[in-house]
């Protein structure tokens, strides 16, 4: 699981240390499994958020893990040109290749570490596939896709696009070198990711070493999450055990711990690799309809129809 690695940890800044008492280290709510499925033309994925209350998620609302799969030539997949209002998608691509393009302009090749961050905002077409030379040769392909969702006010906002290369990402260590943490979005201990963001919110990607452990101050005010892209480990103040699939919903307080298991498996012997997000809730309803996260019903139904004609946007030539 390459992202962005670094070649000596101990070059980088270092988290300071926590008192995990003073702090406040935040308790485990719910651990939950993500359920695997297909998603575009039939790419594998898990459903990171299934089965967790939207209000524990809030701001975010919806989260594929892409992979880990290693295609055979020829079986690699993406999704046709789709929709999407209201909310914005970050799609993350820890290993292998994607290639972006919507109706507004954006995208471009994305690979190891780097990211697309789409705000549809008021209505836009997009496609996410494969370059035909990674369909050809086949590899190694995972990523995630996360859906961050927008106040009423950012609700119909003009779509833009962010090309977020992997050496933007902002890089620290912990006191004893024992994990890479990768700021990607919000701050943590003074450190400022590269995505521009509508709602308050961190995104960290941490690599924890095996035997080692990771504690990080977390705005109170936002909520926590941590979902196991892979490995074994344990998180939050009672060391609640957590595997590859797992999402980590934590209770309140000041920082977030977690914890890679000493004996891993071969294939995830680098450690525990967990995504940690928080943000600051929207608190608005949410009426979710198929590629369109608005506040009411009828809002839904609209997007549907300014959809069908042709209002979100024009497939490019």
């Amino acid at each position: 699981m390459p992202a962005i690695t670094v070649p000596d940890p101990t070059t980088l800044a270092r988290v300071p240390a926590l008192d995990a008492a003073a702090a406040r280290v935040r308790p485990v709510k719910s651990v939950t499994t993500a359920p695997s499925g297909f998603e575009g033309e039939g790419f594998p994925v898990r459903r990171a958020f299934a089965g967790v209350d939207l209000a524990d998620l809030d701001p975010f609302v919806h989260m594929d893990q892409m992979g880990e799969v290693e295609y055979a030539p020829g079986e690699p997949k993406g999704t046709a040109w789709h929709p999407h209002r209201g909310f914005e998608t970050v799609t993350y691509i820890i290993d292998g290749t994607f290639e972006h393009a919507d109706s507004n302009g954006g995208g471009g090749v994305i690979t190891n570490g780097d990211t697309q961050w789409m705000t549809a905002g008021g209505g836009i077409l997009h496609i996410e596939k494969p370059p035909e030379a990674l369909v050809a040769s086949g590899g190694l392909f995972h990523g995630i896709q996360l859906w961050v969702n927008l106040p009423r006010i950012d609700k119909l906002v003009a779509p833009r696009y962010q090309d977020l290369r992997a050496g933007q990402v902002g890089l620290l260590t912990t006191p004893d070198a024992g994990a890479l943490i990768r700021v990607i979005a919000g701050e943590v201990a003074g450190l400022a990711g590269p995505g521009s963001t509508y709602t308050p919110m961190t995104m960290v990607h941490a690599t924890v070493s095996p035997g080692a452990s990771l504690t990080l101050p977390w705005r109170e005010d936002f909520n926590a999450l941590g979902y196991v892209l892979s490995g074994r480990g344990t998180v939050g103040a009672e060391a609640i055990a957590v595997r590859t699939g797992q999402l980590a919903v934590f209770g309140p307080g000041g920082a977030i711990t977690v914890a890679a298991d000493a004996e891993q498996d071969a294939r995830h012997g680098a450690g525990l690799d967990v995504l940690l997000l928080g943000g600051l809730p929207i608190r608005e309803p949410v009426a979710w309809g198929g590629p369109f996260v608005m506040n009411t019903k009828a809002e839904v139904l609209q997007a549907f129809e300014d959809f069908q004609k042709g209002k979100l946007g024009t497939i490019p030539a």
